[in-house]
């Protein structure tokens, strides 16, 4: 804007603000306030830093006015200001009529601006245009995360791409770019608004290629099926440039949701492997059987066989020697996204890895037995065989389970029972000895959820009082799993090995809260709710049917 704006006569100020707020696309009344603030810092210069100078710019008729303004306060008020402010009673000497609250008004004359007030205005307004310009790009673009825009790259900076939107800027930050994508000034690109943020230089839009939801709204734009919502992206895992694996599902029974996003002749799917510049993609059909789902998410490679543990959430995966390659993939690129699909934690296992720990397991609980029963090697074994596996399901399941054994009568299955019984008993003492011995007060024992061998273990980690145990996470217990740099990364829990589920885990912590008073025991009562139809059935959704999983 030029220098000479405020010193234009009345309308060339008005088509002056007027040409301002279209450039900028903002209201006019914000370039005329602007103006406004302009005169006024320029009016204090000239007449007084101290008074209430305040100026008006008709929008009609681009007329100035410059006022001082002196307000009436009570008698008994302190007047931090004589210049702005004036007890009530000198008012009324001269308006007898005069209220608190009432401005009393001057006239100023015209300003005459030289370079340093016009150079001083021309820095407010311009400062004013820009606040005006965030304000507008904020509040335009802060409820469009999650679509994609196009743009124009503007330059790249370290790596940073900034993009022109239009009415706006952007950026795509080195890591939310593709690795090896070569842009330049002057090309056209897409981006996932990811976020808008309102920081202290200004709102800021951020920009992504590298995010999976980038992937899931180009197959939207590509897929009538999926805007639609016939067919429903329940996941995505990237290995930005690359490759993906996204998970589909139907609705619709008689749409294969795999072949709609594959389209005629791989038109559809080649139309995103384009824009992501030759990033390999997986189209996986979504399964509530999760079993099926994961030999789904790791191909190419074949799977001989799933188990899954969902007290770890983890699931074993056991493929032929010559797959395990194939299956782990590139640097681990094949069984990392897969696990990122489902969102379960995998291990891949050959057929001779697994008999060797099937072969490890079933010693070790024979030895348990051998030990803990004082029994031969043959009757440990003949326990294992038929699936027991801990000292607690020998001694306190139902009798009949024993008796049913071949070689096993009802005297034999007794005795066993007393002797896994007495063995417990024995190890629980022990167990009892060691949390006293390290602290750890007796109210833990009461907290629902909490074992002898947990409370052993809470000593071990300091955890020693009710309020200790209180003020824990689930992620405390049960550990958690993180990826940086593509590499998963696990934190064990403190009683992990236990096999809590999370559920568990947050439950145990609900109630030590409880116990120690720092919440109600009616606020565990509160149950999630859930949507239903019609007939009262849960609402299935791709959110809800992945969670489920």
């Amino acid at each position: 804007m030029s220098t000479n704006g405020i010193a234009a006569n009345k309308l060339e100020l008005l088509q002056i603000a007027k040409a301002v707020a279209d450039e900028k696309s903002i209201d006019q009344s914000i370039v005329l306030e602007a103006i406004e603030e302009a005169i006024q810092k320029a009016a204090r210069l000239r007449y007084g830093a101290e008074l209430d100078i305040r100026a008006k710019l008709d929008p009609n008729t681009g007329e100035q006015s410059l006022r001082r303004v002196i307000t009436i306060v009570e008698d008994d008020a302190e007047i931090e200001n004589e210049s702005v402010q004036t007890p009530l009673s000198t008012a009324q000497l001269d308006n007898p009529d005069a209220q608190v609250g009432d401005l009393i008004t001057t006239e100023l004359p015209p300003l005459e601006f030289g370079r340093v007030q016009a150079q001083m205005s021309k820095q407010i307004i311009m400062g004013k245009i820009r606040d005006a310009e965030r304000a507008r790009q904020y509040t335009e673009y802060k409820d469009r995360v999650g679509e994609i825009i196009n743009g124009i790259v503007k330059r790249v900076e370290y790596g940073h791409i900034i993009v022109d939107l239009g009415r706006a800027e952007g950026v795509i930050r080195r890591d939310q770019a593709l690795p090896r994508e070569n842009v330049k000034g002057g090309d056209r690109i897409r981006a996932y608004i990811m976020d808008v943020r309102e920081e202290p230089r200004g709102s800021q839009i951020f920009l992504s290629r590298a995010h999976p939801q980038f992937m899931a709204q180009l197959f939207a734009q590509e897929v009538p099926e999926v805007y639609e919502g016939v067919i429903q992206i329940v996941s995505v895992a990237r290995d930005p440039g690359s490759r993906a694996k996204i998970a589909v599902y139907s609705s619709d029974s008689s749409i294969d949701p795999v072949g709609a996003c594959v389209g005629m002749r791989g038109s559809r799917v080649q139309a995103v492997v384009n824009e992501l510049q030759g990033e390999r993609i997986d189209i996986i059909p979504y399964t509530e059987d999760m079993g099926t789902f994961i030999v789904n998410a790791l191909q190419p490679a074949e799977v001989t066989k799933v188990v899954i543990d969902e007290a770890d959430g983890r699931i074993e995966v056991v493929v032929p020697e010559e797959q395990l390659s194939l299956a782990i993939g590139r640097r681990g690129q094949n069984v990392r996204l897969a696990s990122q699909l489902s969102g379960w934690a995998l291990d891949i296992l050959t057929e001779a890895q697994e008999s060797e720990r099937r072969q490890k397991e079933f010693q070790e609980r024979s030895e348990l037995f051998i030990t803990g029963l004082d029994v031969d090697e043959m009757v440990a074994q003949l326990l294992v065989s038929e699936g027991f596996e801990t000292m607690e399901e020998v001694g306190y399941v139902a009798l009949d389970d024993l008796t049913s054994i071949d070689g096993f009568d009802e005297e034999t299955a007794e005795e066993l029972q007393t002797r896994a019984r007495e063995y417990l008993d024995k190890i629980a003492a022990e167990q009892d000895a060691a949390r006293i011995e390290s602290g750890v007060e007796d109210g833990v024992l009461e907290i629902e959820g909490v074992t002898l061998p947990m409370a052993v273990i809470f000593g071990q980690n300091e955890i020693k009082t009710v309020e200790d145990v209180a003020g824990l996470v689930p992620d405390d217990l049960n550990g958690y799993t993180e990826y940086k740099d593509g590499e998963r990364i696990h934190e064990d829990g403190m009683i992990e090995h236990m096999g809590l589920t999370n559920d568990e885990a947050t439950n145990l912590i609900m109630q030590a809260r409880v116990q120690a008073g720092w919440i109600e025991a009616s606020a565990l009562e509160e149950e999630e709710e859930v949507e239903v139809d019609e007939e009262g059935n849960p609402v299935i959704t791709a959110e809800n049917l992945f969670e489920s999983a």
